[in-house]
């Protein structure tokens, strides 16, 4: 029975090329292919897949806040990240929101088979590159400290409006883009901005790239 999967990425030429390599395994199937993570939870719904190839930095909805929805929704589904970029930020915010797996999209296609296999079958997979990375930040976590920063916890609604906001969004495409109102977007920005310690738009938006929300690039 062949592994069924979704390709999300934000570039048509990626899941072309994936999707062409990955349909001439015989073990395995693209049913599907999303440009964004709305898209990709829509399309999840649908057609059932078995895993998930996922970008991380992606327009209005991010891998990570993706994910965390997707695991919520579908907790038997794995989630595979393929993304360019190495930072620790992404590679854990992707594993606590319950990726099985971290590539990087520089690694070769016999890689990114074997981790759809491994993480179809219950296992969990990360490139051996930012391995290293992923094991400094456990032991950073699990080292005792006097005084443990507490973590910002936003809701995933206010993750969705934080993104579209760094992203340059007015609040009235916001609101029209989520189907509620002006005011209600605003309600959201104030708690938001109280909650992380900001003043403005260009605070926010400075936060919102350091905390892996989204990218400067285009």
């Amino acid at each position: 029975m062949s592994i069924r999967i979704v390709l999300c990425d934000d570039h048509q030429i990626i899941r072309e090329g994936l999707r062409s390599l990955l349909d001439k395994q015989t073990d395995m199937k693209v049913v599907g292919e999303a440009t964004n993570g709305h898209e990709a939870i829509t399309l999840a719904g649908k057609e059932t897949p078995d895993v998930i190839v996922m970008d991380v930095a992606m327009p209005d909805l991010n891998g990570i806040a993706a994910a965390r929805r997707l695991r919520q929704e579908q907790p038997r589904l794995k989630i595979l990240a393929l993304s360019m970029h190495s930072d620790r930020r992404f590679v854990t915010g992707m594993l606590e929101a319950g990726a099985s797996g971290y590539l990087l999209k520089d690694c070769a296609f016999s890689e990114l088979a074997n981790a759809i296999r491994t993480v179809a079958t219950g296992g969990l997979y990360i490139s051996p590159r930012i391995a290293g990375s992923v094991l400094q930040e456990f032991v950073r976590h699990t080292k005792p400290t006097r005084s443990k920063p507490q973590k910002i916890e936003l809701t995933s609604r206010e993750e969705e409006i934080l993104q579209l906001i760094a992203e340059g969004k007015s609040t009235k495409d916001i609101a029209a883009d989520l189907h509620v109102s002006v005011k209600t977007v605003e309600t959201h920005r104030t708690h938001i901005m109280h909650k992380v310690g900001a003043h403005n738009v260009a605070a926010l938006t400075k936060f919102a790239i350091r905390e892996g929300f989204t990218t400067l690039e285009g």
